[in-house]
């Protein structure tokens, strides 16, 4: 009788586990087959875009809009543009590594470099003109 249980729970987790992976893959299929073209979302565990514009269309600007100018409706996602918050470097660099409120930590899966570029970029397109760029080393230091 222990066999048989070990054997249905077996059965079942694998069967869940089948239909996790099809949804994920489902899902994927159609965030891409959305997107606009020359857009696709980045996909895995860490973002493949390398500089600041980039990370920025690929991954920031679903939320903040294309103009920095930020959105509401399902949630309220703070504007970008003109935004004095962004005048200390390390306001943003901690919350793209920490996140803040309703936004993700998604410096989680970027490397030290990709968030100095997003956070440079934020900081001087928009209306931002604040010229001191955020290093690495800052941002690694802003990890721990």
């Amino acid at each position: 009788m222990k066999r048989a249980t070990t054997t249905l729970l077996s059965s079942s987790a694998a069967i869940i586990v089948a239909s996790l992976v099809l949804a994920a893959g489902a899902a994927l299929a159609q965030s891409a087959m959305s997107a606009p073209p020359g857009r696709l979302p980045s996909s895995g565990f860490r973002f493949s875009e390398t500089s600041g514009d980039g990370l920025y269309a690929g991954i920031c600007q679903a939320c903040h809009m294309p103009d920095g100018k930020g959105a509401t409706g399902a949630g309220t996602y703070p504007a970008l543009a003109g935004d004095q918050n962004l005048a200390a470097a390390g306001y943003p660099v901690t919350v793209v590594l920490h996140g803040l409120r309703g936004m993700p930590p998604v410096g989680y899966f970027m490397t030290d470099d990709q968030v100095a570029a997003v956070v440079n970029y934020v900081r001087t397109h928009f209306g931002n003109n604040y010229p001191d760029a955020v290093n690495p080393a800052e941002v690694k230091a802003a990890r721990q």
